[in-house]
């Protein structure tokens, strides 16, 4: 009976050690195969990207082997699909950029006062709430705000301002600064909130008002972070696409009055995109010179939103 146990306790300690074994393995293979499948995960990001800039370049410079990249960058009219062509994108960025800036000039004031009150002024349970519904607001569907804007805002200018269209800029342009309030008002309650509240506390002692503090203190201390929110903003409002295609119509004119109908890059391309333009042509091709574009405008924002928020970035 002993020499039975023994060996019952021996195969035990056995049987033990060849788990641990298999844990160890087991543990050992997952830290090698773990790190390689996080890896590829995070290269389908690099490689999409990639793909995108490879395909740009390539139908871009096709293009330019037709028209004259002078005669795209500096012409001021644009007519690829109606006789005589012309492809000049002035006007396209100009329609674009007219959007863009009535969108700020929307977004940015109102998204910064409401994270000034989220941040300074709004109880907890409040914010709670608000904010919540600021993000959903977020994603709403593009489309939704195009015929919201050309069913109630274009009938409101029209009453205001007898030369107003039915499609034109000021429409357009307001819609988009009311889709991207959401997202200048989070970027910037989020740098205002990790402003410390000692910086706060130490303004109160000194017989300071909560609105000064919040001007004098809490902004200046969080302008890096409000400064990139509204880069992010211009550069997403240079990419929208739907509400200018609905609101804004579709004629390349170089022109400043907002209450005319203008055109943008986004909207150029949703146009040409619809399958009648056939493959392989210059009237498609000029879809990649346009996207290749805005892709610029749009990636130099982004490094300069990088760039401000570095500089002036405050170390507490």
């Amino acid at each position: 009976m002993p020499k039975q146990g023994a060996l019952t306790a021996r195969q035990a300690q056995t049987a033990s050690k060849e788990l641990y074994n298999f844990k160890n393995k087991r543990v050992s293979i997952m830290n090698k195969l773990m790190p390689v499948l996080l890896f590829l995960c995070a290269s389908v990001s690099i490689l999409t990207t990639l793909g995108i800039v490879i395909t740009l370049i390539s139908e871009t410079f096709q293009f330019f082997q037709k028209i004259p990249i002078l005669d795209f960058l500096f012409g001021t009219k644009w007519s690829p699909l109606i006789p005589p062509k012309s492809f000049g994108v002035l006007p396209l960025l100009s329609g674009t950029l007219m959007i863009t800036f009535i969108a700020c000039l929307v977004a940015i004031p109102i998204g910064l006062a409401s994270a000034i009150y989220l941040s300074e002024y709004a109880p907890k349970q409040v914010r709670k709430v608000i904010k919540p519904i600021l993000e959903v607001l977020a994603g709403v569907p593009t489309i939704v705000y195009g015929y919201f804007a050309l069913s109630l805002i274009t009938p409101l200018i029209q009453k205001m301002f007898d030369s107003a269209g039915i499609f034109n800029a000021l429409s357009a342009g307001i819609v988009v600064g009311i889709m991207i309030i959401p997202m200048v008002c989070s970027l910037s309650e989020d740098a205002m909130s990790a402003v410390p509240r000692s910086l706060r506390d130490g303004a109160y002692a000194l017989g300071a008002t909560r609105f000064e503090v919040a001007l004098k203190i809490v902004v200046p201390a969080a302008f890096s972070g409000i400064v990139a929110s509204a880069v992010l903003a211009f550069s997403r409002a240079i990419g929208e696409t739907m509400i200018v295609t609905v609101a804004a119509g579709s004629t390349p004119n170089m022109t400043f009055n907002p209450l005319e109908s203008i055109q943008t890059m986004t909207a150029y391309i949703v146009q040409v995109s619809l399958g009648d333009t056939p493959h392989g042509t210059v009237e498609y091709g000029s879809i990649f010179a346009v996207g290749m574009t805005l892709f610029v405008i749009t990636f130099l924002l982004n490094i300069l939103a990088q760039y401000i928020a570095r500089k002036f970035r405050e170390e507490y």
